[in-house]
C-alpha cells in the first residue's frame, strides 16, 4: 500500500473517531485528553502523533529486515552505485563527485591500505580531517576493508589529540596536510609505539610520516571483495566519536553499524527525499556529521559539503547548489539571524531545516526572516539510546511524549537533586518521576532494543552512565546527563546539562579537563571550572575560579598563553574569578551551583574578575563597562 495513501486513509479515520468522541465523550477514556486542549488542536496533534507512529513503526520494520540480512550502510551505499552511478553524491567547492566516483575513490583508498600497511578486518584506523570529501571516501574505504574509524576532533591539541588516539586501538593514523603540524607535536610517542602515520599530500620530509596522496593515486579502483569485510556484523563498531562526557579527558563513544542505521533514519522520518540536496557545514567528526552524511545514502540524494560554517556564504551556497534540506546547531541559526539583511534572504529553495539547540527566539527570528522552513528539533547525545524529535514544528520544544515511541523504547523524566547531583530516590530506593512543568532528569531504559555501548576501552566511564534499580529491582536506565520537562500537552523541552560538562560554540566542554591544564601552571594551586550563562549567547561561556598559590600574582597574559596552547578556542575559559579557597562539598567536590547563579557580574562579586582579550592575547581586568558591553552584544565571545 502506498504510504501516503495509508496515511490520508488514517487521517480520515482520526477525524471520524473525534466527531464520534464530540457527540459520545463518555465512551473513551482519550477525551481526557481532548478536554485539555480546544478540538481542533486536538486533531492536529492526535494526526500527527499517529503519523509520527507509524513512521517510527515503518523504520523499526526496516531495520528488523536490515538485522536479517545484516546490511550495513556500505551496502545501501553499493546499492545506490549501481542504481544511479552518475548521480552526483558529493558536492564541493566547484565539483561534483557520482556516487560511481566516490565509490571509485573508496576502492583506491582500500587498496591503498592493503597495499602499505598491516591492518585487517576488525582493526581501527584514526583520520584527522576536516570537512572535505576525502573524509568519506577514507572513511568508506575503512568499511569495505571491514575496519572501524576513529574520528578525531582537529580543535584538539597534544595531551588530548594522543589520548583520543590510543583509546581508540588505532594503529594507523592519517591526517590531511593543513594538521601535519598537529599531528608532528605527538609524532615521537607515536613512532615508539609504532603506529603507522599518513599525511594526505604528495610530499613529506618528516620522518616518520608518509605521504598518501601519490599511494591513493596508484592503486586500482577496483572492487574490494566482500569476503575481506565477512565478520562484520550489525553490532561490530563503525565509529568512534569522541564526547567529553561528564568528566576528565574525551571518551571515544562506540557507536556501531546498527546505530548507523538509526542516525540514518533521521533524514526520512522528517520526509527527506532522494531529489533533496542537504546541506553540511558541521564538523564531519561530529555525530551531526555523520547524521547527515549516512542520512544522504539511505535517501540516495545529494550532500553538499563546506569546509567551515560561514554566515556571510551560507545562503550563497544554498542558491548554488539548489539546497533544498540544511542541517543546524543553536548557533549557526543565531549567526545567520545576525548577518546584515539582504534583499536576497528569502531567495532559496530551502524547505527544510534539521538540526538542535536553537533557542525559541532565535528559531522565530528565523522564520521571519528567511521565510517558511520547516524545522525539526531533534534531541539525542552521541554515545546515547535514546532520541527525540520535534515533529509537530511547536516552536522550542525538542519532542512530544508519544505513546508508542515511549511504549516500545521506554524512557523517563525523573526528579533531579543538583546540588547532590543524583537522582532523588524514595524511601524505597526508588526513582520518583518529575511532575508536569518540573526539570528533571532524562533517563532511558537500556535493552536489547535500545542497548547503549558505552566507551571504547573506559569500563569505569561506562557504568557511570548506568542507572540500576531505577523503577524496579534489576532494571538498567541510561543517564543522559540532561534536565528536561514536560508542558501540559506533552510537549517536552530541554533545560540544561548537568554534572561537570557545558556546551559552548557547538561544543561540549569537560570542565575536569580544563581545570587539570589551569592547575599545571606554576602559580596556581587549585581551578574549579563551570559554565556561566551569557545574554543573547547559546550554551554557557567557560568560567573559572583560581585558587593561587601563596605570594603568587595571577599572571594574565601568561594563562593566555597556557591556555591557547594546551586547549581548543572553545574551551578556553572566557572568564576568571580569583578566590581565596575554593568551597567543595562533604566529598570533596568542588561546589559550582553558586558560581553558575552569581555568573561573571562585577557589581555583585567582590572577588577578582577577568576577561579573556583575544586582540591583546591576555586575561584583563574585567569593569562594568566591559560587562555592560558583553552583555549588549558589542563585545563579541
Amino acid at each position: 500500500m502506498d504510504f501516503k495513501f495509508f496515511i490520508s486513509k488514517l487521517n480520515n479515520f482520526i477525524s471520524t473517531l473525534h466527531e464520534m468522541l464530540c457527540v459520545f465523550p463518555d465512551k473513551c477514556p482519550i477525551i481526557v485528553f481532548a478536554v485539555a486542549v480546544p478540538p481542533a488542536v486536538h486533531l492536529v496533534l492526535l494526526t500527527l502523533d499517529v503519523q509520527n507512529s507509524v513512521k517510527f513503526a515503518l523504520v523499526r520494520y526496516t531495520l528488523s529486515k536490515v538485522r536479517e540480512r545484516n546490511d550495513t550502510i556500505l551496502d545501501r551505499f553499493l546499492d545506490c552505485v549501481k542504481r544511479h552511478p552518475h548521480k552526483p553524491f558529493i558536492l564541493f567547492e566547484d565539483e561534483s563527485y557520482s556516487y560511481l566516483d566516490t565509490d571509485r575513490q573508496s576502492n583506491k583508498v582500500a587498496r591503498a591500505l592493503q597495499q602499505h600497511t598491516d591492518i585487517k578486518e576488525g582493526d581501527t584506523v584514526a583520520i584527522l580531517f576536516g570537512n572535505q570529501p576525502f573524509f568519506l571516501w577514507i572513511w568508506l574505504g575503512l568499511v569495505k576493508l571491514g575496519c572501524s574509524a576513529a574520528l578525531l576532533n582537529y580543535n584538539m591539541r597534544s595531551r588530548s589529540l594522543l589520548h583520543c588516539f590510543s583509546c581508540s586501538g588505532a594503529n594507523v593514523l592519517i591526517a590531511g596536510k593543513e594538521y601535519k603540524e598537529v599531528v608532528e607535536e605527538i609524532l615521537p610517542t607515536l613512532t615508539e609505539q609504532k603506529v603507522k602515520v599518513f599525511v594526505l599530500a604528495d610530499q613529506c620530509t618528516t620522518a616518520g610520516m608518509e605521504t598518501f596522496s601519490d599511494k591513493i593515486r596508484q592503486a586500482s579502483s577496483e572492487p574490494i571483495p566482500v569476503d575481506v569485510r565477512s565478520n562484520v556484523r550489525l553490532m561490530s563498531p563503525a565509529v568512534y566519536i569522541y564526547t567529553s562526557g561528564t568528566t576528565g579527558l574525551p571518551k571515544a563513544a562506540v557507536l556501531t553499524h546498527l546505530r548507523l542505521w538509526n542516525l540514518s533514519f533521521v533524514q526520512s522520518t522528517f520526509g527527506v527525499s532522494s531529489t533533496d540536496v542537504f546541506y553540511l557545514n558541521l564538523p564531519l567528526y561530529h555525530t551531526s556529521g555523520l547524521m547527515a552524511f549516512t542520512g544522504t545514502i539511505e535517501r540516495g540524494s545529494t550532500l553538499a559539503l563546506r569546509s567551515k560554517f560561514s554566515a556571510s556564504h551560507f545562503w550563497d551556497d544554498c542558491r548554488k547548489y539548489n539546497v533544498t534540506v540544511i542541517h543546524y546547531i543553536g548557533e549557526t541559526m543565531r549567526y545567520l539571524c545576525s548577518t546584515q539583511k539582504r534583499p536576497s534572504d528569502r531567495n532559496h529553495k530551502v524547505r527544510m531545516a534539521i538540526g538542535n539547540g536553537v533557542r525559541a527566539d532565535v528559531w522565530r527570528e528565523f522564520l521571519n526572516r528567511f521565510g517558511h522552513i520547516s524545522v525539526k528539533e531533534l534531541y539525542g547525545s552521541t554515545e546515547g539510546n535514546i532520541g527525540l524529535s520535534n515533529y509537530t514544528g511547536k516552536v522550542g520544544a525538542v519532542g512530544r511524549v508519544n505513546f508508542f515511541h515511549k511504549w516500545l523504547l521506554p524512557y523517563a523524566i525523573i526528579k533531579y537533586d543538583i546540588e547532590k547531583e543524583e537522582p532523588l530516590r524514595n524511601s524505597e530506593g526508588f526513582c520518583v518521576e518529575a511532575a508536569t512543568g518540573e526539570a528533571g532528569l532524562l533517563i532511558s531504559q537500556i535493552s536489547q532494543k535500545a542497548p547503549f555501548i558505552g566507551y571504547a576501552r573506559d569500563p569505569k566511564q561506562t557504568e557511570k552512565k548506568r542507572l540500576h534499580d531505577v523503577f524496579v529491582k534489576g532494571d538498567q536506565y541510561f543517564n543522559t546527563g540532561d534536565l528536561l520537562w514536560i508542558d501540559e500537552e506533552n510537549f517536552i523541552y530541554f533545560q540544561d546539562r548537568i554534572g561537570d560538562t557545558f556546551r559552548w560554540k557547538g561544543e561540549n566542554v569537560a570542565t575536569n579537563e580544563v581545570s587539570d591544564i589551569l592547575t599545571t601552571m606554576p602559580s596556581i594551586q587549585e581551578a574549579n571550572v563551570y559554565g556561566v550563562k551569557v545574554p543573547g549567547q547559546e550554551g554557557r561561556a567557560g568560567m573559572a575560579a583560581l585558587r593561587l598559590k601563596e605570594g603568587e600574582p595571577f599572571d594574565g597574559t601568561g594563562t593566555f598563553r597556557h591556555v591557547s596552547r594546551y586547549l581548543p578556542a572553545y574551551a578556553r575559559p572566557r572568564f576568571i574569578r580569583i578566590q581565596n579557597c575554593l568551597t567543595v562539598t562533604g566529598t570533596f567536590k568542588h561546589r559550582k551551583v553558586k558560581l553558575v547563579e552569581e555568573g561573571f557580574k562585577p557589581d555583585e562579586i567582590s572577588d577578582r574578575l577577568y576577561i579573556l582579550d583575544d586582540k591583546d592575547k591576555c586575561y584583563v581586568p574585567l569593569t562594568q563597562r566591559m560587562y555592560d558591553s558583553v552583555v549588549s552584544g558589542m563585545i563579541k565571545l
